[in-house]
This record gives structure tokens, sequence and C-alpha cells, in this order.
């Protein structure tokens, strides 16, 4: 083991970073006047144990007083030089990682490019041994993991490769272990030779293998494979300790293109140990067009824009996030602060260098802000209305109009509207469909999530009342939830994802490499859900096909592997106390105040659908390792959220009235290359349900739909299940996964078709009741009624150019029918139709 020398200022300055990077510019390190050292000193316990050191530029006065001064410190470790005044100690190589050689102290001198500053580290070993002691899952398994051995394209993959397989990424320690010592007859140890061994042969290529050479003889990794073969070959012991945490140093890097910055990995074990291990940890990049990284943790900006190298060490992983900025000016001039949501996206500008493009304007406003929050197109009479007022403080009138929030009955019009267009949405994700829960269920269930929406129920009751519902799935809407879902595993996945935006799926069959989630958080997550059951009923009648949703008395979960019954346990929490109702604790957790996953996952999720982009992407997959692109904004917009009382309104408010909201989605030179930081707004292609409606209206002639009354507006369609070619084609989703990528937002070939030669488009167009028809048919000016089909389709009034353009073409056309059906039909096909911009 390793341990380190100040304990107490490294732990410190390691787990309160975020008040270093604030500005303190502290490292505890050793330093001179030009360069410090990481760690300041070193204390290496037994045999093959290495640290990794880590020199940093020492900052000036100045710097260090600025932000993120600690962030944006120069790695000088390539260009160090490094000495040890006792190699039968220890040594260090050239890129500065110290290795154990013998019991004893050692001064570790290091020097910059020659320089004449020098730093004097004290490194101590004790505990080397002759025949040192090697376990099996803390050194075997990270050197397995480290080679790639049990990658899921090398011995982890289905069959494994030449009849050797390993469990994906070390999840098993015990069966990689049968599978290397005990299968086939231990073929492929040797215990009394550990170097004529299978295991070292292949890897170092002294007999072929398939996977190219892996270890090279007498390396670090080839010796303690050795000494673990030459003291018998142990097996993996219970007592050994586990790996609880990661910490990356520096978690954090600010530089320009070409720097390099070498990392350094700790890992915290369950004994409190501290070790380093930068020599066993996997090092991805998560973006390579912005920052490579090589095996041994040397990170280097080739782009700009905000990356992440992402380490990972024996089930755990930690982030370094980079941030090449696009730019040394910005421009702010313009900008002005709505609410916290300016200020922070202001400042995220600042770090990256992004300036961002200007407002856009009312007829543009006016549109997008209704179709995001009603799924409604305005009217000619909100248009005109709406284009002439002088009100400084319009937009924000109208946003708490279209939401409800202004407490005058005559003004909160749009609430009916809310409720439909928004219980799309989640009648999507929660998958309400008459093809699983039949007609009845599905229509109870529709109707309970457009009155919560229409109430403005706080959303930790709506989840609470969906989690814990019970009962008749005719009465009950929300018990229908165990209808569309009623095993206990798919439960557990549906509901992490829905509520929590954390995908448990893969830690079904294993410990994820990109996640902290295992087997056992999977099934005691799913232990919530054993003992939901139901019964039919016969209380409409006996074709009524009644169930009551019901919590049975037993019911278990077991661990697939072990077959130990698994206690309910909430994520990352303690496992909850046994009563009746196991969900009962299960919804006070997930809702919970404290629970952050609940109110981020909101708050991701709404950002998404307001600002074209979730902080994270995919939006319901929020984990360690897929951070936010503005952490800052997602937690603060998560903590109003849970001081609002978790209301939805109030959350779409506090976005929509932002300036970042407002800003146009025509991007500049210099902002062009932005798509994680919405520095321009991020144009969105209008949704099946509410693209038809719009085109209703435009036109002025009604969609009938199968089994509906004449009016009903595609937004307010309560099903799946409808026959509709212009819905299936434009992605109405069928409501068969609680992920939102099953609605897609990319447009496609057929839809471009159907629009620009359809049916459905040119049978509305030309329909004698239909707008066109009217125009004609009260001989409307030809300049009102090019402005008339200009206001109802684009929401603005058309240009000097395009009304030239109109009255040209016009006079060329065989009669005015035929024109304005033409005009008509290419604003429909524009992309100012199709897209909400």
């Amino acid at each position: 083991m390793i341990y380190f020398g100040n304990a107490l200022r490294w732990t410190v300055g390691v787990l309160c970073c975020a008040c270093a990077l604030a500005g303190s510019g502290g490292l505890a390190g050793a330093a001179t006047g030009s360069f410090q050292v990481t760690p300041a000193e070193v204390k290496l316990a037994g045999n093959f144990e290495q640290a990794q050191l880590v020199v940093t530029a020492t900052p000036s006065t100045k710097q260090a007083a600025t932000p993120d001064a600690a962030a944006r410190l120069g790695d000088l470790t390539r260009g160090a030089e490094f000495s040890s005044s006792n190699t039968k100690v220890v040594t260090v190589d050239k890129r500065g990682r110290l290795l154990a050689r013998g019991n004893g102290q050692a001064i570790v001198t290091v020097s910059v490019s020659g320089g004449a500053d020098k730093v004097q580290m004290p490194v101590e070993v004790a505990g080397y041994t002759s025949q040192p002691k090697v376990g099996f899952g803390e050194r075997i398994s990270p050197i397995l993991s480290k080679a790639g051995c049990n990658a899921a394209a090398c011995h982890a993959s289905q069959h494994g490769k030449g009849g050797f397989k390993l469990s994906v990424f070390g999840y098993d320690p015990a069966e990689d272990y049968a599978a290397i010592v005990r299968d086939r007859q231990g073929r492929r140890v040797n215990l009394v030779d550990p170097a004529r061994s299978l295991v070292l042969l292949k890897p170092t290529l002294l007999i072929p293998h398939g996977g190219n050479r892996r270890l090279s003889v007498g390396s670090v990794d080839y010796e303690i494979v050795r000494a673990w073969l030459a003291s018998g070959a142990p097996a993996p012991s219970n007592s050994e300790p586990q790996v609880v945490s990661l910490q990356v140093f520096p978690p954090r890097r600010i530089a320009k293109e070409g720097v390099y910055q070498q990392l350094r990995v700790t890992a915290i074990y369950s004994t409190g140990q501290v070790r380093d291990v930068t020599a066993w940890a996997k090092f991805d990049s998560m973006d390579e067009g912005i920052v490579t990284v090589t095996p041994d943790g040397v990170c280097r900006t080739v782009g700009r824009g905000q990356g992440v190298v992402m380490v990972r060490f024996e089930g755990q992983a930690e982030l370094c996030q980079v941030v090449v900025p696009y730019s040394d000016k910005v421009d702010l001039k313009q900008w002005k602060n709505n609410n916290f949501v300016d200020e922070l996206a202001a400042a995220k500008f600042r770090e990256m260098g992004i300036s961002p493009s200007g407002l856009c304007d009312d007829g543009t406003f006016l549109r997008r802000a209704m179709l995001d929050a009603v799924g409604t197109a305005p009217t000619l009479e909100e248009t005109k209305t709406f284009l002439a007022s002088k009100d400084p403080d319009k937009r924000s009138k109208l946003i708490d109009r279209l939401l409800g929030l202004t407490g005058d009955p005559a003004l909160d019009v749009h609430n009916n509207d809310y409720a439909a267009y928004w219980s799309i949405k989640w009648a999507d994700l929660i998958r309400s469909t008459s093809g699983t829960l039949g007609e009845q269920g599905m229509w109870a269930m529709h109707n309970w999530i457009k009155e919560s929406l229409r109430v403005n129920k706080p959303f930790d009751q709506f989840v609470r009342e969906l989690v814990t519902a019970q009962g008749s799935i005719y009465r009950n809407g929300p018990a229908n939830y165990y209808r569309v879902t009623s095993n206990p595993l798919d439960l557990a996945e549906s509901t992490s994802q829905l509520f929590l935006g954390v995908r448990l799926t893969c830690a079904k069959c294993h410990h994820h490499p990109f996640e902290k989630y295992s087997q056992d958080d999977y099934y005691g997550f799913a232990a919530y859900f054993a003992r939901v059951g139901t019964k039919t009923s016969q209380e409409f009648g006996l074709f009524g096909r009644e169930q009551i949703v019901l919590v049975k008395s037993t019911g278990e979960v077991k661990h697939p592997k072990s077959g130990k019954t698994m206690a309910p346990k909430p994520l990352e929490a303690e496992p909850s106390a046994e009563v009746l109702d196991r969900r009962v604790p299960l919804a006070q957790w997930l809702t919970s105040k404290q629970n952050k996953f609940f109110a981020e996952n909101l708050a991701n999720r709404y950002v998404a659908y307001l600002l074209g982009r979730g902080l994270v992407e995919p939006v319901d997959d929020l984990r360690a390792t897929n951070p936010a692109s503005d952490t800052a904004l997602l937690e603060a917009l998560s903590n109003d959220f849970v001081a609002s009382g978790f209301d939805i309104k109030q959350l779409m408010r506090r976005i929509m009235t932002s300036r970042l909201y407002q800003l146009d989605s025509q991007p500049t030179e210099g902002n062009s290359s932005d798509h994680q930081f919405y520095s321009h707004y991020s144009v969105k292609r209008l949704a099946a349900e509410p693209l038809l409606d719009a085109i209703d209206y435009a036109t002025g002639v009604r969609t009938k739909f199968k089994n509906m009354p004449l009016g009903t507006r595609a937004i307010e369609l309560p099903d799946a299940e409808y026959p509709d070619y212009f819905l299936t084609t434009f992605g109405k989703p069928k409501r068969a996964s609680v992920c939102e990528c099953e609605r897609s937002p990319d447009e496609n070939l057929s839809q471009a078709l159907h629009t620009l030669n359809g049916d459905t488009l040119a049978a509305k167009i030309a329909n004698s009741k239909g707008r066109v028809a009217a125009l004609v048919k009260s001989k409307t000016p030809a300049d009102e009624a090019i402005r008339e089909l200009y206001l109802v389709a684009l929401s603005r009034e058309p240009s000097k150019q395009e009304a030239t353009s109109c009255q040209k073409l016009l006079k060329d056309s065989p009669n005015e029918t035929v024109f304005y059906e033409d005009l008509l039909w290419s604003l429909i096909n524009s992309k100012q139709f199709l897209f909400i911009h």
C-alpha cells in the first residue's frame, strides 16, 4: 500500500477540490519558486508499489487570484528530470513514476529543463520482502483489466477466446481465478516453474498468442504475476480490501491546444487505505476530437471544446475534465441576465471563449414559446396582438399566460392545451397504450396523467402516486403502471431510468465499467417490486378483463449468482426497513429533496425539451462518467426545482424567461462550432402531433381521427394506436420503451416526400372549406392574403423582398387560387414551419 506524507493536507486538497479550483490554487506538493511536485512525500508499502509524480508550474500571485487558477496551471512533468539518491530503495523513470525496490529511505530530486531550481522529496519504502504475498483481487485482476484481457473483444467475449473465458471487466474474480488456475486441469499455470506458465508465455509472445503482446518479460506486471504463481496462486479472498472510490489529479484542466497533462490516480479502499494506482488504471478519452490520452495517463489537447478523460480501476470510475477555450475573447456587451440561468450561462461562455448570438425576433419567440409550452401554433389574432404590442415585458407575460401562472382565469386559457401536450410526453415514457392496457386501462391512465398536469400536481406527488399505486386498473389510472410491466426486474429498470435518469440494465449481468452500480445494487433495487401482484375482477362483467393491483405478503428477489435473498435497497443509500408495502419507502426515497438524482433528472429532461439538448446527453443516462456540459447550471436548476416544491411549471418558467432560451437560432462565425453550451438556440424538428395540428390550423382543415370526434387535435390523442399515416411517418412512437430515444427527432426522406408530394397536405390546401378557399371567396386583397398566410404559417409578416416576389409570382400564376395554394404549400414545406427555431 502507499501512504502519503502530510495526509491531512492531501485529503483536504483532493476531497475539497471544488474549493481549490475556485481560486486558492493550493496543491499538496513540495515546491520551489518555479514549480511544485505532487505529492510532497511518498511512503511505499511493499513490493511492486508505484507512485506517479506530477510536476506543475507554480502560479504567480496574480495568477493565483484568478478563477480556476489551479485548473490553469501548466504541467511540466514531461520536461522534468528525476533522479533517486538510492536506487536500491526506489527507482524513478523519465515519466516520474516511482517503483519500490527495497526497504529504506531515499531522496528523489526533481528539476525542470536543466534549471537551477530543484525539489527534493523524501521517499520511504517499508514491507518489502523476498517472498511477497500477492492477492488475486488486489493485484492480478487490475493487471488483466489494464492489459485488456477481460475486455468484451477478448477473453470476456460471449464464448471467450481460445477456450479461455474471463468475466467482463473482471466483475467476477472467483470465476476468473477458476478459469486461470482450475480450468483445463490447470494447464494455464505452472506452480513449480512459474515462468513456464501459459498465462505468462502467451501474453509475452514467447509462444503464439492471438491477442498480440500484452506483457513484457521483466516488467512490473510480469513480475507481479510471476510472484503470485510462485506463492501458490492463492485464490481471491473476501477479506481483500475493496476499492470504494477513485481520485484523479488534476480533476480539471483548462489549456490551449497541444498541451500535455500527466494524470495521477489514487484509489480509496474499504479499509481507508489510499494507494496510487496510476500504473494499473485504464484511461479513455470520451471525446478524442478534443483530448487524447495514453495508457500511462498522459493527456494531450488536440481540439477546442470541453471533453473528459475517463479513468477506471476495479469497478470504479472517475473523470478529468479538459477545457480548451474556443477564443481568448468573449463579447458579452449586449448580454443581460434575466435570472440565474443567464448568470451561469454567461460564466460558461467566458470559460469556453464563446460569444452568444443575439436575441430572436418577436415572431420567432412567440411561435417557439407556444409550441414548446403548449404544443400549439399561435392563432392569427394572437400573432397580430403580440407583434403589435410595445410592452417591454411581453415575453415574460406570454410565458405566464401559456403556463397558467397569471392567476387570472381570463388570461390562463391555455391550461388544457398544456395538459394535453405534456400528457403525450409522459404517456410515451410511461408507455400508456391500449395495446397493453386495453381501452379502459389506457383511458384511466391518460385521464390521470392529464388531470395531474392540468392542476399542476407537484411532480414528487405524481411519482409517489404512480409508484405506490394499487387497486382497480379501471378506477385508479396509475395502477396501470404495473400492467405495463409486472416483472420486478423490468420495473426496477423502468423506474430508475424514468425518475432517476439511471440506466441499470447492464448491472443485471455484471458491474458496468462506466458506472458504479453492481449486481447487488440492481437486485436490491428490484426487491422493492417483488411483492406487487395482480388478480382478476368481475366487477365490470365477465368480459371486462379488469385487474386489481395489490401488495402480496410474500415474494423475494434472489441474486442470480450467490442465490442470496436481496433486501430492498435504494441506490447509494442504506437498505430500507421491512414494511408491508415496500414501494412506500422506495417512493419516499425517490422523491426526497435529498435525492439529487430525482431533481437533476427532471431538470435535465426539461432543459432538453426546451433548449433542444440536455445538459447531459442522452437525457436519461445520468452517471458519473457522463457529466453535464455545465454542472453548475444543472445543479442550480435542480436546486431551484426542489425549492419550488417540484413545480414543473416553475421549472419551465425559469428556463423560458432566461435570455438563453430567447437567443436567435442563427449561429455566428464564432459560435457555429458550439453544440453543447447553448450559445445559439438549438433548432428542433416539430414532433408529429403538434406538426399535424399546425398544418391543420394553417390550412384551415381539421384531421378526423378514428373513433374520435371531428375537432379532436393530435395533441389530445390519448393512445399510441391510431392508424394515421402522417403521425406514423413523423415518428409518433409505439410506446414500447421508456427511453427518450423512441421518439426520434431526426428527419428522414419519407417525411420530406410526404409533405412535398403526399396526399395529406395537398388535400388540405385544396379543400373547398379550407383557408385558401376562404381567402378567395372573401375576395381578400392580395397583399392582405399573402400577409395572412405568412402569419398563420410562420408567425411573422413577409419581408419586403418576399412580398415583392409574391406579387410578381401572383401575376404569373393562372389565377389567385393556384398562387395561394402554391404559396401555402411552400411555407409549410419550409424549415421555418417544420422546425422550432
